[in-house]
């Protein structure tokens, strides 16, 4: 078959009207693994197949790129860098749209694996695709969304990486997108400059750049910007994140436009800037650390968390689920957490979610919501290892029998959400005494039984009954 291949090639190359033979070359290395395609091809012949995509003739442009496409997935990040450099940045400015995907999608791939190792990245910017990159950048948006998507990846692997990236100027190009005239492309370069704090070292590379002061100004000015609902969400999310990886106290105290600014958009109408608010919250209140930084403002959160509440009660069904998760993340204590202190704090937060808060969580656990049943066993589940929260349960009508019932929840998640809520109740140090010995032992028999248990119901049949 290789033989066939090259002969192909060699015809293709002879004749003026190449369509019949394009079709049989299409045939012939689709006919084989792309693995046997790499000795099948040599450079001078493959160059033939790139010629022939300066053509106005359609049908052959579209057969020259699914040939391609084909072959150039046998070839090494190596070879394609160092041997079809020229073929690829020509690819990437060709009136075809087709074949212009095709050279980004190949160059894209093709940096992206070089990075993954020292000798790789060494070869990637002697071939110096990097600035090819950069040169084409002006293409299109879609264009310059996939080259900074893969400048961040790159620079994400190492500092290495990201001061080979940051050498060539597509970092601070990539910064400078934050501040742009182009909405759009502001949130895009939020979220990727977002992926790139990910890493130790990318977040200290945007603290030298300041960007953690540009983007808390940014937050700052979008009161006057009517079209901050577009970016503001993933200014949020930075912060978020940031917060999480680094010190939500740290975060909050030196960016506290990020903190007030998470508050306004849980009490928003707008349901975009509600979902980003509670996962915040929800990110935020997941350490010890974001608990004790939340309890700190005082009135501030309570009412952000009595709207939690009412969210979870009868809000949009995403909403809800979005509160409920939120809420299990605030209430969420692990056993070396549990001081007297930070007990009392997520008690404390229990009760101001309604009068009645387990009757509350109950309600909504009974609605025909897969999502919001397993929402509302979340929030049983984080208060079960704590001794307040077990207390209410035994002092609540029906509730242990509840937890026992396996005929609630027929969903797996719903059957899995139940186990968990089983398993921290047993799992716990106090429980037994709280609950009582005869709860403790139906609980642990549940949970030898596992998730999806099903008793045998024994049939009866009487002979000569009809």
């Amino acid at each position: 078959m290789a033989a066939s291949i090259e002969s192909l090639l060699e015809e293709i190359s002879g004749v003026e009207d190449p369509i019949e033979e394009l079709q049989s070359l299409k045939t012939a290395v689709l006919s084989i693994p792309v693995s046997a395609l790499r000795d099948s091809v040599s450079g001078q012949r493959l160059n033939v197949i790139f010629s022939l995509l300066n053509s106005n003739q359609r049908e052959q442009v579209e057969l020259c790129v699914d040939i391609l496409e084909r072959i150039l997935m046998a070839l090494s990040p190596t070879c394609l860098a160092q041997n079809y450099r020229v073929e690829l940045q020509g690819g990437l400015t060709h009136p075809n749209q087709t074949v212009k995907i095709l050279a980004l999608t190949q160059a894209i791939q093709t940096l992206s694996k070089l990075s993954h190792s020292k000798p790789g990245l060494d070869k990637l910017f002697q071939s110096d695709m990097l600035k090819v990159m950069k040169d084409v950048m002006a293409t299109s948006d879609i264009v310059r969304y996939r080259i900074y998507e893969l400048v961040v990846e790159i620079s994400s692997m190492s500092p290495i990486s990201l001061g080979y990236c940051a050498n060539s100027s597509l970092i601070s190009q990539l910064l400078g997108e934050l501040t742009g005239d182009d909405v759009l492309i502001r949130a895009t370069a939020t979220e990727m400059v977002t992926t790139l704090a990910h890493s130790q070292h990318g977040r200290q590379y945007l603290a030298q750049q300041g960007i953690m002061d540009k983007i808390s100004n940014m937050i700052r000015g979008a009161e006057t910007d009517p079209f901050s609902s577009l970016y503001l969400p993933g200014l949020v999310k930075f912060f978020g994140n940031l917060a999480i990886m680094d010190s939500p106290q740290q975060v909050c105290e030196t960016y506290p436009a990020f903190q007030n600014k998470v508050f306004e958009m849980a009490l928003d109408p707008d349901p975009v800037m509600i979902g980003v608010a509670l996962d915040t919250l929800g990110l935020l209140g997941s350490s010890v650390e974001g608990k004790q930084v939340l309890q700190k403002t005082g009135e501030k959160f309570k009412s952000v968390l009595l709207r939690m509440s009412q969210l979870a009660s009868a809000g949009a069904t995403d909403l809800r689920v979005r509160s409920l998760d939120a809420i299990s993340q605030l209430l969420t204590l692990q056993p070396e957490q549990q001081t007297e202190d930070l007990l009392a704090l997520t008690e404390s937060w229990f009760h101001l979610l309604s009068n009645h808060p387990m009757d509350m969580i109950s309600n909504i656990s009974t609605q025909p919501f897969p999502e919001l049943h397993c929402g509302a066993l979340g929030i049983f589940t984080a208060i079960a290892t704590q001794p307040w929260g077990q207390k209410l349960m035994i002092s609540t009508p029906s509730f242990m029998e509840f937890v026992l019932d396996r005929s609630t929840g027929q969903t797996k998640e719903a059957k899995d959400a139940k186990f968990a809520l089983v398993g921290s109740l047993v799992c716990s140090s106090t429980a037994a005494e709280i609950l009582g010995s005869q709860h403790y032992i139906r609980l642990k028999t549940y949970l030898r039984e596992g998730p999806y248990y099903v008793s045998a119901v024994a049939t009866v049949s009487t002979e000569g009954a009809d």
